[in-house]
Parts: structure tokens; C-alpha cells; sequence
């Protein structure tokens, strides 16, 4: 089976030893900044939000998810020496021989496994970046074949890591909620009682020419939220507010929560989803675990009516299975969520 697995993709990882950068990875239209200004991301508390500051921290969290579309959380939950060990496991993973890691290779027609972009045109510019994409929740949509072995605590670490994940996602769409005023299951029910969560743990090498290369192009994601566990030392993240980029930071231990679409569906476009890339650097590897929170598909999620009124009248059809409507115009090179905005008609 190795073989077939072997003629889906070159590692960028290989690419990077061979000091290569082949054309498809090349971005021809002007030189990318990764020294673009620094994003003022609200740092929220999380154990705050069961004290008497909780209004303060609430308000911290909305204005944040209004102005870009994302917050820092501290006081999560897991411990630091934790995050250690998920960091650990994410770099010696990419650290293992390619036929060791090629056991979890994705095949051709999947996203879900080892691997790096899926190639859809002769057009598409690919990501500089391996990843190792899973299914991480409900149990019964695993594939476990596609888990790695290696290293031997990767399994328990990463099992422990998503049951954090399932109660901080609840958590922080109960407090989105919160913020705005409404029932505090209201985003939570429209997330089905079989949401699903995927695990992407991301591998940047270092890239020779980063100022003509992306680790991921610009795109908004198509989940409810998304968790991400930053590199502890390595910027890259970039997030497109007015018509500019700015940088992220890197806060020690802290969690990055950004606001998916549907999420920005269900608020009725109050809290944005971020537009945002990733850069490359020459010298450095950088290393990310990102954790999407995804509504089941087989439920419709729409804008909270409380949230319609005069003065914001509904921006958003209802959506069934908004993932499948997000691949399809993502290849045309649209913004999928504008496929689900009403056009407000002008008397």
C-alpha cells in the first residue's frame, strides 16, 4: 500500500531539505510582508468568567470577536506541562523517517490522514506545510488507522487534549452567547448534538524564499470556531483587518480562538470570521495544532432571531451542511460566505 501513498504528494519537508521551491509553491503577485504590524488581540480569563469580573471579561471577549474576529484565552485549563507534551508529540511526529509517517498517509481522493494540500487545478498555488489531518470526535468517525504510533504517548496525549478541547468549545459558545445577551445554549443547539471536531496538526519548514511563499493562503474557516495551540516561539499567523495585515502573537500557554463562519452566521454577522494566512520563514520550523469545531451537518444553522431586527436586518440564509457549500466555492476562489448572504434590497 506504501506505494500508492507515495505517488500522492513530495513532502514539503523533502522540498525544504533539497533546498527546493518548485513553481506551484511560488506567489507571483508582489512580495509577501512577514514583518506586517502587530494585532491587538483581546486576552481573555477564562476563570474570571465565575467571578465578579465575569461582565468585564464577557465584554473583552465580544468586543474582540466584533473587531477581528478573534481572542487569546488564558486560565483554560490545561495545564502548561501539558501543552508541552502536545507540542512534543506534534514535533516528533514530523520528526519520524517518511516511511514511518507515510503509514498515516492520506490518499488521493481524502483529506483526512498525512499528507499536504490536494491538488484541484494546474492553477492552485499549494501551501508550504505538511499536515496531519484527523477526525478527532464523535469516537465512532475515527479512523485509527490513521492515528499514529509513534510516538508511543501520541494516542493518550492527543485523547486527553480533545476531551479539553470538547468542554472548552462549550464553554466559549456559552459565553459568546453570554456576551451578546441570549440563552446560553443557543449557538450550542444549532451545533447538534453531533458536531464534529477535527484535529490539524501543521508543519511549516523552514521555506528559502518565504517572500514569495505562504504556509497556508488567505481563507476564513468553515467551522463554528477554531482552537489553535500556537508555536511557543515561531510568529506566523497573520490576520487581514482593513485591508492590511497584521501579525499575531504569541502568547505563552494561551489558546488563539477565532470565530469560524458559522458561527458568524449565527450571530448574524456581529462577531466576524477572520480572512488569515500564515507566512514562512527561512530559518525556523514552526509547529501548530489547530482544533475545528464543526456543527453536524445534518442540522441547519441560521441567524439567532433575536439577533434580526430593524437595525440589522438578517444577513444570512439558513444553511444545511454549510462544510460541502465551503469546498465547492473555495475551488472557485470565492469567499464561501457570501454564498450564504442576503443582498439588502434598496428601496
Amino acid at each position: 500500500m506504501a506505494e500508492t501513498h507515495e505517488t500522492v504528494f513530495k513532502s514539503v519537508q523533502e522540498l525544504a531539505n533539497d533546498n527546493q521551491v518548485p513553481e506551484k509553491y511560488i506567489h507571483t503577485q508582489g512580495s509577501i510582508n512577514s514583518s506586517s504590524p502587530l494585532l491587538d488581540v483581546p486576552v481573555v480569563d477564562l476563570s474570571l468568567l465565575t467571578s465578579p469580573a465575569r461582565q468585564q471579561e464577557l465584554n473583552k471577549l465580544q468586543s474582540g470577536l466584533k473587531f477581528c474576529g478573534c481572542i487569546q484565552v488564558i486560565n483554560h485549563g490545561l495545564a502548561d506541562s501539558f501543552l508541552d507534551k502536545v507540542h512534543e508529540i506534534s514535533k516528533q511526529f514530523f520528526a519520524l523517517p517518511a516511511e514511518e509517517k507515510l503509514k498515516y498517509a492520506r490518499t488521493v481522493d481524502d483529506i483526512y490522514g498525512y499528507g499536504n494540500d490536494s491538488v484541484l487545478s494546474d492553477k492552485q498555488k499549494l501551501d508550504w506545510t505538511d499536515r496531519l489531518y484527523l477526525n478527532v470526535f464523535p469516537e465512532d468517525i475515527r479512523n485509527l488507522k490513521l492515528w499514529p504510533q509513534k510516538p508511543e504517548c501520541f494516542r493518550e496525549v492527543l485523547e486527553e487534549y480533545i476531551k479539553s478541547m470538547k468542554l472548552l468549545s462549550e464553554s466559549l459558545l456559552k459565553a459568546m452567547t453570554a456576551s451578546l445577551n441570549l440563552e446560553e445554549n443557543c449557538f450550542l443547539d444549532q451545533c447538534g448534538e453531533r458536531g464534529d471536531m477535527i484535529a490539524r496538526f501543521n508543519f511549516y519548514p523552514p521555506c528559502p524564499t518565504p517572500e514569495v511563499v505562504l504556509g497556508v493562503k488567505p481563507h476564513a474557516d468553515a467551522s463554528a470556531i477554531t482552537i489553535l495551540l500556537q508555536d511557543k516561539e515561531v510568529e506566523g499567523l497573520q490576520v487581514l483587518k482593513d485591508d492590511q495585515w497584521f501579525r499575531v502573537p504569541i502568547v505563552p500557554y494561551g489558546l488563539l480562538v477565532n470565530v469560524g463562519d458559522q458561527v458568524e452566521i449565527m450571530s448574524n454577522g456581529i462577531f466576524k470570521s477572520p480572512v488569515h494566512r500564515v507566512v514562512t520563514n527561512a530559518e525556523r520550523e514552526r509547529n501548530t495544532l489547530a482544533v475545528f469545531i464543526m456543527p453536524d451537518v445534518t442540522v441547519g444553522i441560521g441567524p439567532v432571531e433575536k439577533l434580526i431586527n430593524e437595525e440589522r436586518p438578517r444577513a444570512y440564509k439558513d444553511v444545511k451542511n454549510y462544510v460541502e457549500l465551503f469546498f465547492q466555492s473555495y475551488q472557485h476562489g470565492k469567499r464561501p460566505i457570501e454564498t450564504a448572504m442576503i443582498c439588502q434590497e434598496q428601496d
